[in-house]
């Protein structure tokens, strides 16, 4: 699942709306929302991600968490590790292969190193998840 996919599934069920009627107010097919949720389709399109804004009557730093969210739930990421050290290529290919079985626990500790390292924004992905709308 994306951050965007469990973000929309938190939305949903906090206001009781099923795969199916969003779709249809997105005039948009709930296999392909279904697949969103799931972490199948790539990145959500601006434009989507606007409706659904729209549709939960999401607003300003709401509004921005969500589209936030969107912008990091590429399911297949890249990572161009030409011109880094041998060590940074050797770390991005060991997290590709061991990603899947860190567990929660690993993945916050990660989070919070990169964070306290200056690496960019924290994209305080746990909270916005589980967040009502």
């Amino acid at each position: 699942m994306t951050p965007f996919g469990a973000r929309l599934r938190a939305l949903r069920a906090a206001r009781g709306i099923t795969l199916k009627q969003l779709a249809a107010e997105l005039q948009v097919s709930s296999a392909y929302l279904s697949a969103l949720e799931h972490g199948k389709r790539g990145t959500p399109s601006a434009g989507l991600v606007h409706q659904v804004n729209e549709f939960f009557g999401l607003i300003w730093d709401d509004a921005e968490d969500l589209n936030r969210l969107a912008r990091l739930s590429n399911p297949r990421v890249v990572v161009d590790t030409g011109g880094l050290t041998p060590e940074q290529t050797a770390l991005a290919n060991r997290l590709a292969q061991v990603i899947h079985r860190l567990p929660p626990e690993t993945v916050a500790s990660l989070h919070a190193t990169l964070d306290s390292s200056g690496a960019g924004p924290k994209p305080r992905l746990r909270r916005l998840a589980r967040k009502g709308p």
